[in-house]
């Protein structure tokens, strides 16, 4: 299946549920992200079969370590794209069209080595434009701040990224929160701005307490640079993924994030200043 997910690097990645995806026995998995510790874990878990990605890195990291290991190998399939080309590609599928033209990735190899075709318009300027293929997601993960049962979420950050369009280019869209409430009443600007995606497109929501962890959740807590490096320095390790699965990763959520430092603690993490 195909799953996207949501976030920007090290910034608000469902990685509660990345991880769960991790202890399952799911695999041969198409992954779109905007990638980070998503796309490298996953990689690493032997989980993914192809990566559609704009790019992959922890920011202050630039080269996530897990991912570099099995692009250089040469062990993935991938669908390497412009970050707008990513977006492009999600928006089709959210509306349902089999592309939309651009002029993104022309005379460049992105489209050289990406398989990509390209349109004539119709119109009198007859100009050539690269058709971006529709992204279609069997699923999207995301997280939030808040949700309720309904589906109703909110997003206090001050960027949502492209989570809108992979909710909307999914076919099931789940959703973990720091906190599910009875009932989220949109009943201003203020609360309709933060219910970025109506509840339509949410198939389920579950309780993700820090579940953004090791990345950040502005305004509520910021990435985990000593958990990066941890996790960065395992990678050079012999069987240092095998021990960060079992060390850091194990079981379940409550056992890592007690392992990690505790809920409370985690939540100071201070956010990084851009």
């Amino acid at each position: 299946m195909t799953i996207g997910i949501g976030g920007w690097g090290p910034r608000r990645k469902p990685m509660s549920l990345v991880r769960e995806i991790i202890r399952s026995d799911l695999r041969d998995l198409t992954i779109v992200t905007y990638g980070g510790p998503d796309a490298g874990m996953l990689c690493a878990s032997g989980k993914v079969r192809k990566l559609i990605f704009g790019f992959v890195s922890l920011d202050v990291i630039p080269l996530e370590p897990y991912f570099r290991k099995v692009r250089e190998a040469g062990n993935l399939d991938i669908l390497e794209l412009d970050e707008g080309m990513l977006q492009w590609g999600l928006k089709a599928a959210a509306m349902r069209l089999p592309f939309l033209p651009t002029r993104v990735g022309l005379g460049t190899d992105v489209f050289t080595h990406g398989g990509f075709e390209t349109i004539t318009s119709p119109y009198a300027d007859q100009e050539v434009l690269l058709a971006m293929p529709a992204i279609k997601l069997d699923a999207a993960l995301l997280h939030v701040q808040r949700a309720d049962p309904r589906g109703n979420i909110q997003g206090f950050g001050p960027d949502y990224y492209y989570d809108e369009w992979f909710a909307r280019a999914a076919m099931e869209t789940f959703v973990s929160a720091e906190e599910v409430v009875d009932r989220i009443e949109i009943v201003d600007a203020e609360t309709a701005r933060t219910n970025f995606v109506e509840r339509m497109f949410i198939s389920g929501v579950i309780a993700a307490p820090m579940g953004a962890h090791p990345t950040s959740l502005p305004p509520n807590y910021g990435w985990d640079i000593d958990a990066l490096r941890k996790y960065v320095a395992s990678a050079s390790e012999e069987d240092g993924w095998a021990r960060y699965l079992s060390d850091v990763i194990g079981d379940d959520e409550t056992g890592y994030l007690e392992r990690a430092g505790g809920v409370e603690q985690l939540a100071k993490l201070p956010l990084p200043i851009f």
